[in-house]
């Protein structure tokens, strides 16, 4: 049985691996999860100085799913490289690194020093603003996000380029070619959708900043549409995330067009998620005679 897959030159031991923004920085989750035995483990978020984050609150339950507002806090590169990758190292599972930035100069210094750093991935989150131009968010610009693609690319030697679709596009297929064209070796999709909630006795918004990111499973077809859309668009590898629960919605996203897949709001739910996805995937190949999933990559039958 073999779960193996390969993200361009990666080689991971499964197609499992954990949602930046939702899994700390590995070492939170530590207690519940035997982390050698993911296939990556994307860290959150990581900008250049430290980041407070929005007021709160800053989480609420949805309808099938949540809404976060979180803010994008995090300790900043160098606490990062002193403290986090040390810890989350030790362990025998590749590492890749959201980075965010408000301006293409931060993005480059934040691959430069993790490249040099070794971290096996870097996967740019291109939903923030570009304060050097009206606070454009890249990932909605097709000029921008190419040009952010292709700087970073030329600034790193070594690690993995992930690029974080944005959902919040016209044609996901445009965006997925032009990451591609630009020198991406990977996409990731799809990223949160904006939403808000109102507490009907209060008449105010469940969280402070009014709009939050929704995920889980509420967002779970959408995720699986623009995948599918994706992956009929290029030839670079899919990491498929939104509202994957279990191991039967990982397959879905696999049939769509996923290469591997990372798991979000489900370690909100059980923090031991993503080893319960991992042995349902066995199950699942024992079941139905497979032994290698990686033909499940777009195996969908129309």
């Amino acid at each position: 049985m073999d779960l193996t897959v390969h993200i361009g030159k990666l080689k991971l031991k499964n197609p499992v691996m954990t949602a930046s923004g939702t899994f700390g920085y590995g070492e939170e989750y530590s207690e519940f999860v035997d982390l050698n035995k993911l296939g990556a483990i994307v860290v959150k978020g990581i900008s250049l100085k430290p980041r407070e984050g929005n007021p709160s609150p800053r989480i609420c339950e949805t309808s099938c799913g949540m809404l976060n507002s979180i803010g994008l806090q995090n300790v900043g590169l160098k606490e990062f490289l002193k403290t986090k990758l040390p810890y989350v190292r030790k362990y025998d599972t590749k590492l890749i690194v959201n980075i965010l930035g408000n301006t293409l100069q931060e993005y480059v210094k934040l691959s430069e020093a993790l490249d040099d750093a070794g971290v096996d991935g870097i996967e740019l989150n291109v939903s923030c603003p570009n304060v050097k131009k009206g606070g454009i968010v890249f990932g909605t610009d097709k000029k921008m996000l190419g040009k952010l693609i292709l700087k970073v690319k030329a600034s790193i030697k070594n690690s993995l380029l992930i690029t974080k679709l944005s959902p919040n596009v016209s044609d996901i297929k445009e965006f997925a070619r032009i990451a591609e064209e630009s020198g991406s070796d990977a996409i990731s999709l799809i990223n949160t959708i904006p939403g808000m909630a109102i507490d009907v006795k209060t008449r105010k918004p469940k969280i402070a900043n009014i709009i939050g990111g929704l995920s889980g499973p509420a967002i779970k077809p959408i995720a699986v549409r623009m995948i599918y859309e994706a992956y009929g668009a290029v030839k670079i590898p899919i990491i498929g995330m939104g509202g994957i629960m279990n191991s039967e919605d990982a397959v879905e996203f696999m049939l769509a067009g996923a290469t591997a897949v990372a798991i979000g709001t489900a370690n909100f739910v059980n923090p031991m998620a993503t080893l319960a996805i991992i042995r349902g995937m066995e199950s699942f190949m024992k079941e139905n005679g497979i032994t290698d999933f990686k033909k499940l990559t777009g195996g969908l039958r129309c």
